[in-house]
Parts: C-alpha cells; sequence; structure tokens
C-alpha cells in the first residue's frame, strides 16, 4: 500500500471527467458562426434526426435536462391532485419531483436485489383507480422488466414513462429502452455516456401527443407550427415553460453522438475489465456486483459494488480517497428523504432500497479512463479487503 506522502503524489483519478470525442470545438465554432445560438437550430434538428433513427420509435424533442423531460412529461398526461404515480424509491429526486410538482403523489416501490430496477412483482398491489402513471428507471442502464410492467399498466390504462437518464442504447429482450412506454426520457448531464454538460430529450412513442408536447415546450406557445408555416402568426394556447436548449448545447451532443459506437465499445471494455478483476474477489469476500439478465443489453453507464455494510462502504471511500482515488455513493432511498415522509414514506417499506442506499459504491468510470488509472482503482479495492 502507498504511503501517505506516495498517494498524495499519485495523480488524481476523479469519479467522472468530461470529454471531447468528436468534433466537438467544430460544431460549436459552426454554430458560432451560424448566428443562430437559440434552440431548435440545425444542430438540435440534426441530434434528433439521429436519435430517432437509432431507436426507431417516433418524435425525439432535445430539452434543458432529463429532469424538465419528466416535467413535460407530467404536463402531457395532464397530472393533478389526487393523482399517483408509481415510482423506484430508489432513483433520483426528479424522477418522483416532476409529477408531484403537478400535484400528484408518489407511491414508492421497492427494487430488485439483482438489477436495482423497480420490482415488477409489486404493481399489482400498488396500483389503485388514482394510479395514473408508472415511472421505470433503467438502473445502470440495465433494462427493467417491461412486459410485466406492461402488463401491470394495460388493464387500467396506466401510462408508462420510462426514466432511460442511464440506459440510451441499451435494450431489452432486443427492442431499445427509451421505446417501450408512451413517453421516455433521456438525459444528457456530464456524467452520463454522453453529455452537452447539461441537457436531456422526451422520447414521444404516442405520436397523438407530438402537438402538445412542442406546445409545452415551446413555453406554451404554438410557435413550432408558425415556423412550418402552419399558422401565420403564433399565440399562447397552453401551459408550457421554456424546455428548449440552446443550439450550442446541441453542437457539442452531436459531436458525441456521431462516436456513439467508439464511446460505447469504449465503455463496454472499462465495464469488462472491472467485471474480470473484480469477480474473483467477490467470490472470496462479501462483495456484490452488478448483474445484467441475459435478456438485456446493457448501456455501460456504470459499475458499482455492494459493500457488505454502511460502514464498510464508508470505510472503502476514505480508503480509495487516501490513495487520491475518488468513489461515490449513489441514492438515499426517496421514501425515508424529508419529502418521501411528508408522503408516508417509513424504514422498512422497499428494504432493498435502504440496503442499496447504505451499501453501493460507485467506482470511477468516464471514456478517458485509462487502463493504467483502472489498475489502480482495482488494486486499491484489492487492498483494502
Amino acid at each position: 500500500m502507498p504511503s501517505p506522502h506516495e498517494a498524495a503524489a499519485l495523480p488524481r483519478i476523479d469519479f467522472n471527467r468530461s470529454g471531447v470525442v468528436g468534433r466537438e470545438h467544430d460544431y460549436l465554432g459552426e454554430a458560432v458562426a451560424s448566428r443562430h445560438l437559440s434552440g431548435d437550430g440545425e444542430f438540435t434538428r440534426r441530434c434528433q434526426a439521429l436519435l430517432e433513427g437509432e431507436l426507431g420509435s417516433g418524435k425525439v424533442l432535445l430539452t434543458t435536462s432529463c429532469t424538465h423531460a419528466l416535467e413535460m412529461a407530467a404536463l402531457l398526461l395532464d397530472i393533478k391532485s389526487g393523482d399517483e404515480v408509481i415510482v423506484p424509491a430508489f432513483t433520483f429526486t426528479s424522477t418522483a419531483n416532476a409529477f408531484v410538482l403537478r400535484g400528484a403523489r408518489p407511491v414508492f416501490a421497492d427494487v430488485r436485489r439483482d438489477t436495482l430496477n423497480i420490482d415488477e412483482r409489486q404493481l399489482p398491489s400498488l396500483v389503485t383507480e388514482r394510479t395514473r402513471a408508472i415511472i421505470p428507471v433503467h438502473y445502470a442502464g440495465v433494462g427493467c422488466a417491461m412486459d410485466a410492467i406492461a402488463d401491470a399498466a394495460k388493464p387500467r390504462a396506466i401510462s408508462i414513462v420510462e426514466d432511460n437518464a442511464h440506459g440510451l442504447f441499451g435494450s431489452y429482450r432486443g427492442k431499445p429502452l427509451g421505446t417501450f412506454g408512451r413517453l421516455a426520457t433521456q438525459s444528457f448531464h456530464e456524467t452520463k455516456n454522453f453529455s452537452c454538460g447539461e441537457g436531456g430529450a422526451l422520447v414521444l412513442n404516442d405520436a397523438s401527443l407530438v402537438e402538445q408536447a412542442e406546445i409545452i415546450r415551446e413555453k406554451g406557445t404554438n410557435r413550432s407550427r408558425f415556423f412550418r408555416g402552419q399558422v401565420d402568426k403564433y399565440t399562447w394556447t397552453s401551459l408550457g415553460s421554456s424546455f428548449v436548449p440552446s443550439d450550442l448545447l446541441a453542437a457539442f451532443l452531436l459531436a458525441q453522438l456521431e462516436e456513439r459506437k467508439i464511446v460505447q465499445a469504449r465503455r463496454r471494455a472499462i465495464w469488462e475489465r472491472y467485471d474480470e478483476r473484480l469477480r474473483s474477489l467477490a467470490r472470496r469476500v462479501e462483495l456484490g456486483l452488478p448483474t445484467v439478465p441475459a435478456e438485456c443489453a446493457q448501456s455501460y453507464h456504470l459499475y458499482y459494488l455492494l459493500m457488505p455494510s454502511l460502514e464498510r462502504r464508508q470505510a472503502l471511500i476514505a480508503h480509495l480517497k487516501a490513495e487520491n482515488i475518488i468513489a461515490s455513493f449513489h441514492y438515499q432511498p426517496l421514501h425515508l428523504s424529508d419529502m418521501g415522509r411528508r408522503f408516508g414514506g417509513k424504514a422498512g417499506d422497499c428494504p432493498v432500497a435502504e440496503e442499496a442506499g447504505d451499501r453501493l459504491l460507485r467506482l470511477p468510470f468516464f471514456f478517458e479512463l485509462t487502463e493504467s488509472e483502472q489498475d489502480r482503482v482495482v488494486e486499491a479495492v484489492q487492498r483494502f479487503f
């Protein structure tokens, strides 16, 4: 083990590091030269067309964040006070908050032990006459059991909104994640596989929602129809907000998406190198590693460890930090948060999510992570045990 002095001299390995993978600088220059810096310019259109082609789904609209895409989904579904939405307890706050903003009550479902995805077996007991939406989250880019989720939603015509912040270019039973629900959302935050710093997208798999989505995204106006020459002026027609990202962000994102095969191949290599090096350790000590069911093709979004306890998880984070390696925990269960308790959440409701909140540790994972850096991470983990 390196001495404290030696560890301090080692280069820092960040948890995440945003990078340039293609023509980002060229496209930013082209966007500036075009004098069109606001939204829905050439680069926005090209991003949307690329995603539509890759997903083979309906319309894709870029947004300023995945959070805003979820908020648009809540507006499109006309979520109101008294409605209920079912969300996994182990997810980011936006998954619930977007619907709570419209007055809905979140109903927290526990997650599966293998994938940490929403436990589809619980859904029949959680659905009520007030349930308006189920929000599955494809944790770590591993697909939820979408067939069973669809079965639970169908009798009451409940809308499915996929939170696919982790899962772009992953699939379930050969079908792309983000194409199962009536709506789906994507994230292009700097921690995601493809990034423009802050950004997202709404995927509309129901064509009847497209026109209203354009209105909501354009501050409640029919501006999109005006620019297509369908009306002679645009006006305020509905609720809406400013969900359109700058074309500068779209320019950066397009360069990343164009290199999707290279990015995904590199991320797969990083994920598999972690898995190969740590599986033997996990067989000898009490250590959980990710599970990818046979029916899932993952997106290689992150690699995590499930430690024996909260104390051991925190000790490993400290151990890695002492060697100038930054690792992180992930979500704290929503039902135990201050807001979650206001909706009736309490300890013991979602035991698997509670364990994951205490035990899960994410290792450094980004496109430019080198093999030598990864070896340092793995060897530091091995020394801890």
